[in-house]
């Protein structure tokens, strides 16, 4: 019996070794399978950082977010709430051509056409003054000063005395005459249909007399002050209207040849990129301006709104170059890095995958597609940086890479 333990032991011995190397190997098997279901973590701008713990992104400083790096589908699909929270739309490209431009620098500035001068009507005082400070805004018909006029006075007087003659004797030629005579001369001193109505059935002279505005306008200028007196002709103040504004822009003489009047333009006011507006050259100098060897074109604009104010940089693009079979996109749809260009495109509805493409010629807002797109694609033009950025967080890497092996 002894002896039996005694072997058993000895036997348990001999196989500890064996076994202790093969529960290392299962051991090792099991980690490595553990560790193949690690979590990795990458960072959502800079997709060549990689980790299988959380952390901050050495470059940039973001949060590291988990993805799963297993996936080989390259397509994205968002739903209709992801789509709209996300702006992301798209068009269908076709062969509409593209057109380079040349810029030039211009300024927008008032359209005299829209500037009323007022002055005084008759010599007397301005009693009240309604509009005292420039900048204000004023609409037609809004009273903006009173003035006492004595030479006023007496015109009105005439008047009544002329209409008192005309409805004594209504058959007299000659008081009708004077009556209408009269009734001109108030007209000419700047009283309206309505004041002199008044007057004639009021049948009272008032040598008070409001003026009022002609047009609206911003008042630009203010050249008399309460209790002034005035004299016929003096100015009152300057109304500028800003509905409308000229362009003005400056060429070079070798530059003349490529623009003439009548030619349609394009203007772009700086931080107004996406209301551009369509111009037609009215104006070019006939001679260069003394100050500088350049000449002068100009057209105008409308204000939406009245939302641009004189003396705003503007943008003239003068078309420079043709090409009518070109496909062109907006240049936001075109995402570029060290890998090269690549846009989205719509599969079907909610699903998009990126798609490398060649560019050629580039303006303000397009680009030409020399590679990579056919007539008829649907095209993300707004949202595709989102969806670039999308891609990199639940797959961990550049969409392009699957094209750059």
């Amino acid at each position: 019996m002894e002896r039996k333990k005694f072997i058993k032991s000895l036997s348990l011995i001999a196989l500890a070794p064996t076994l202790f190397i093969l529960a290392c190997k299962d051991g090792g098997k099991e980690q490595t399978t553990s560790a193949g279901k690690v979590q990795t973590y990458t960072c959502p701008m800079h997709p060549q950082i990689i980790q299988d713990k959380p952390g901050t992104c050495p470059i940039c400083g973001m949060d590291l977010v988990p993805f799963n790096r297993s996936t080989q589908e390259a397509s994205l699909t968002l739903s209709e709430s992801q789509i709209a929270l996300a702006n992301v739309t798209t068009i269908i490209i076709g062969g509409d051509g593209f057109s380079s431009f040349k810029q030039l620098n211009g300024r927008l500035a008032v359209n005299p056409e829209k500037t009323e001068y007022l002055s005084s009507r008759v010599p007397g005082r301005i009693e009240q003054l309604y509009v005292r400070q420039t900048g204000v805004k004023v609409n037609t018909g809004q009273p903006l000063y009173k003035i006492y006029s004595e030479q006023l006075a007496t015109l009105q007087k005439e008047f009544l005395l002329a209409h008192e003659q005309a409805s004594q004797f209504p058959g007299d030629p000659t008081f009708k005459q004077l009556l209408q005579s009269s009734k001109q001369k108030l007209e000419l001193y700047g009283q309206s249909p309505k004041q002199i109505s008044y007057l004639q059935k009021a049948k009272k002279t008032d040598p008070f007399v409001t003026f009022n505005a002609t047009q609206s306008g911003v008042v630009a200028e203010l050249s008399v002050t309460q209790g002034q007196y005035v004299a016929e002709g003096d100015p009152i103040l300057r109304l500028e209207g800003y509905s409308q504004l000229w362009v003005e822009a400056d060429i070079y003489p070798a530059e003349a040849g490529s623009i003439k009047e009548g030619q349609q333009v394009k203007v772009i006011i700086p931080g107004w990129e996406n209301q551009p507006q369509t111009m037609k050259v009215r104006f070019m100098s006939p001679a260069l301006r003394t100050d500088a060897q350049v000449l002068q074109i100009r057209g105008e604009i409308p204000n939406p709104n009245t939302q641009w104010q004189p003396g705003l940089q503007a943008n003239i693009l003068l078309p420079s170059h043709t090409s009518g079979d070109a496909l062109s996109l907006p240049v936001d749809a075109v995402i570029r890095d060290g890998k090269g260009a690549h846009v989205w495109i719509e599969k079907s509805k909610g699903k998009f995958e990126p798609r490398m493409v060649k560019t050629g010629m580039e303006n303000f807002d397009q680009i030409e597609i020399s590679e990579g797109l056919n007539k008829g694609d649907t095209v993300v033009v707004t949202g595709a940086y989102l969806l670039y950025s999308e891609y990199i967080l639940k797959k961990g890497k550049n969409p392009m890479d699957a094209h750059n092996h």
